[in-house]
């Protein structure tokens, strides 16, 4: 959070300036280390339109990979993680990404442990980071542990990167096509009802219901405008609320073909995050604690009755197994990391098997949709287009 705050420096002069902060403490304190007497500190309210204005690049989010490369490549030259964080801080030009630095050097002069001071910002550093640097700080191997969460956030972005990129040109044809239907609908229908309306002929049922649907849209237009800007608002919140209840999840797993391939996807995301915590030393039962709340409900729930088995003496494949949280090739990989003692690999290798396979499945399955969608996307529009001239080829018929 970002607080205003005027100070008076060491020769009585006052000054302003913004803190970036945890709270009003941490602010103080921030000023007070800068050698400036506090006077007032207040939080920053942002201006009523400040939202519909273009962020600059100070409001740029921080980014966690982006700091975890440069830590990494500092402390691999040689640095301590003070030193590293200094020269971090140097170089940065972000004012949100200096308040960031700034917390966690005065919370290391202070005597505390790396990972407490990333816990302090949870809304930045996720119970995983900081689980991983919590193993890190007992075995004071920072460095290899950085690279783990590097190749496993790269990892996983790459297969989400793929899914957006397989997602963006349906969506794409989608707007298209339904902008064009609905412009010849909510348009060219109507013009055509009231060219068609005088005219006496029966027309054939399909011509008609569309021209009965133009005539309605030609005299209730406003009507029609109103509540499609009342619909919009409601469609969004409806939306909204469905995301943030796992709506999506469930219906993919509902879906026919895609529900297996959305399971495998998830379970692949479970045995990576559990393979780089296991190399990282963390014990299981602390593994599957971190990773219980960043998987859906579905795998949740099997994941808590896994861990009650573990707790109880069980084996991970075992308990797995019995939780519906294995393929039959995770299993066996399981089995053969627990009789070598290589669990955390095992997992890792698991996840990279169904990686490849969801990727190779996603090209398939784009394949065969795009033209799919389009040849429905065309018969729509088709349709609509015959459905209007159908009139006139009866009326040029009858004529000739």
């Amino acid at each position: 959070m970002r607080y205003d705050v005027r100070a008076l420096s060491a020769d009585h002069v006052m000054v302003q300036l913004t803190v970036d902060a945890n709270d009003e403490a941490d602010a103080r304190r921030q000023v007070d280390a800068r050698g400036l007497f506090t006077a007032t500190i207040s939080p920053l309210r942002a201006s009523g339109i400040s939202w519909l204005m273009p962020r600059g690049p100070g409001a740029a989010r921080f980014s966690l990979v982006l700091f975890s490369q440069e830590l990494l490549a500092l402390l691999t030259a040689g640095l301590s993680i003070v030193e590293s964080l200094d020269a971090l801080l140097e170089k940065e030009t972000n004012a949100n990404t200096q308040g960031v630095l700034n917390r966690l050097l005065n919370g290391l002069r202070e005597g505390k442990r790396f990972s407490q001071v990333l816990a302090e910002q949870s809304d930045l550093f996720p119970p995983l980071y900081i689980g991983i640097v919590k193993a890190a700080e007992g075995t004071s191997d920072l460095p290899r542990s950085l690279t783990r969460f590097i190749d496993y956030q790269q990892r996983i972005d790459s297969v989400r990167n793929k899914i957006i990129s397989a997602a963006i040109y349906p969506l794409i044809l989608m707007i298209v096509g339904g902008g064009v239907s609905a412009f010849l609908i909510g348009y060219v229908v109507p013009r055509f009802a009231e060219v068609y309306q005088g005219t006496g002929r029966k027309l054939p049922w399909l011509s008609q219901l569309l021209l009965d649907w133009g005539q309605f849209a030609a005299t209730h237009t406003q009507t029609l405008v109103i509540g499609a800007l009342i619909a919009l608002p409601v469609l969004f919140l409806t939306l909204r609320h469905f995301l943030a209840r796992g709506g999506v999840s469930k219906l993919m797993h509902r879906l026919p073909g895609i529900g297996e391939r959305a399971r495998i996807y998830e379970l692949s995301r479970l045995y990576l995050t559990l393979g780089m915590l296991l190399e990282g030393g963390i014990p299981i039962v602390s593994a599957m604690n971190t990773v219980h709340d960043m998987v859906s409900l579905q795998i949740r729930t099997g994941l808590s009755h896994a861990r009650e088995a573990i707790q109880s003496g069980g084996s991970l494949s075992a308990a797995f197994e019995a939780n519906q949280l294995t393929t039959p090739i995770s299993l066996r990989m399981l089995r053969v990391g627990e009789r070598s003692g290589e669990l955390g690999q095992m997992l890792t290798q698991s996840a990279a098997f169904y990686d490849g396979e969801i990727s190779r499945w996603i090209d398939r399955f784009t394949r065969t949709f795009e033209p799919i969608l389009m040849a429905i996307i065309g018969i729509i529009v088709g349709g609509i287009v015959v459905l209007l001239y159908m009139p006139i080829f009866d009326l040029a018929g009858s004529l000739s």
